[in-house]
Parts: C-alpha cells; sequence; structure tokens
C-alpha cells in the first residue's frame, strides 16, 4: 500500500529574474514500510521535497498525498495538526527546546493535543533509543548523538504514518552516524515506521532497501536495493 504519493510536483520561489525551480515535475510513491535514501547535492531539491511531505511547505502545482490525506486541501492550522500527528520530522539541527528536559522534550507533541503518553511504548522507544537514563536531563547536557536521539524518540511518539530525516547525521562524527542510521533502520524495523532520510553520505544511503538520487528538481535515479 502506498503511504506517499507525489503527482507532478513543482515547487516555484520567487519571481522574474529571481525565480528558482526547486522541483520540476516529480512524481513519486513510497510504500508502507519503506527505509529510504534521498540523495542530492546542496540545491537539488531533496530538503524542498521533504519539506512539502512533511507539509511545511506546499508546492506551486501538483498533488501530495500522504497516509490517505491530500496535503493541498489543508489550510496551515490543519497542516500543523496534520504535522504533529501524521509526519515524524527529525531535523539535522534537533529542534530541542532547551529548557524542557529530554523527557518532557519526548512528550511535547501528546502535551500540545492534551494526551496521556501511553507509558509502555514510550519505555519502549527510549529504550531502544538508549536514552532511558537521560530522561531528566535537559538538551545541553546531552552529546550530539543523545540529541539526535532524543530528537527521533519525539518524532515516534505520536506512532506517525511517515518519519521524515533531514541530514540526520550531518552534524556527528562517524561513529555517532552510524548509529543514528541504525536507530533509524531499527524504528523501521522493530516499531513498523515508513523511514525517508535525506542524506549526501553515500555510506548511509547504502544502508536504505531503496535509493533516490535528486538532482536540479528531478528525481534522475530510483534504485530499489532490497
Amino acid at each position: 500500500m502506498n503511504i506517499v504519493s507525489c503527482e507532478k510536483i513543482r515547487k516555484v520561489y520567487g519571481s522574474g529574474e529571481n525565480r528558482v525551480t526547486a522541483l520540476d515535475g516529480i512524481d513519486l510513491t513510497v510504500e508502507q514500510g519503506e527505509f529510504v535514501a534521498i540523495m542530492g547535492a546542496s540545491g537539488s531539491g531533496k530538503s524542498t521535497l521533504m519539506y512539502i511531505l512533511g507539509s511545511v511547505d506546499k508546492p506551486t502545482e501538483g498533488r501530495v498525498i500522504v497516509g490517505g490525506t491530500d496535503l493541498s486541501a489543508l489550510n496551515p492550522a490543519q497542516a500543523a495538526i496534520f504535522r504533529r500527528r501524521k509526519v515524524g520530522l527529525v531535523y539535522q539541527f534537533y529542534n530541542l527546546i532547551p529548557t524542557l528536559t529530554v523527557r518532557k522534550n519526548i512528550l511535547l507533541p501528546l502535551a500540545l493535543d492534551k494526551k496521556k503518553p501511553n507509558e509502555e511504548y514510550f519505555e519502549k522507544v527510549v529504550d531502544s533509543l538508549g536514552i532511558s537514563d537521560r530522561l531528566e536531563a535537559l538538551p545541553n547536557q546531552l552529546s550530539g548523538g543523545q540529541q539526535q536521539r532524543a530528537a527521533i524518540a519525539r518524532s515516534l511518539i505520536y506512532r506517525p504514518s511517515l518519519l521524515l530525516a533531514d541530514e540526520p547525521t550531518g552534524n556527528l562524527d562517524q561513529k555517532n552516524a552510524r548509529e543514528i542510521i541504525d536507530m533509524l533502520k531499527l524504528s523501521n524495523r522493530n516499531l513498523g515506521q515508513t523511514v525517508l532520510f535525506i542524506t549526501h553520505d553515500e555510506r548511509a544511503a547504502l544502508e536504505a532497501d531503496r535509493i533516490i538520487t535528486i538532482e536540479d528538481g528531478h528525481i534522475i535515479h530510483d534504485e530499489q536495493r532490497r
């Protein structure tokens, strides 16, 4: 079953001499349970595609359906709710709130909806990510790798249909980068998440089941590896 379907996606920024076409006619489907790497040089359009899939941005033209929801039909408030409940977003710079403990950062999406966490699932996530002993720490008391793990846990707490990660290893050394890719694989295999991650690291991309390469706003290669 397809969890992502993009039809003729175009994204244009600016106008006149400042007009830039970031995406130009993207057709893409992703099946539930896939583990997909998206590669491309800086400015290729890969991050723009991720933000559109995550309802952070809207395409200029085309249609995007994620988990059965037509994103083009959502207003900004609806898009924010959809993003919080249905899509897990992991950013390169973690985006943890510095004044909240790790526990409160992870549970923030539920707190915004005034929902109580499923403690059994919460413990499973933090145990799987190896941060169960850091839950009362503040983000500045964590290493980069631990902060990224906390960000992944936060993205998983709502059991989203889709997990999107933007250069999740970009600020990490080789050891921590490898561990984060392993964590994403774990969420894919053990927690049943569909995962798309953006990377410029070929070694990280080779861990994926499928590698999509974007250049100048076009998909130029789509390789099914497993």
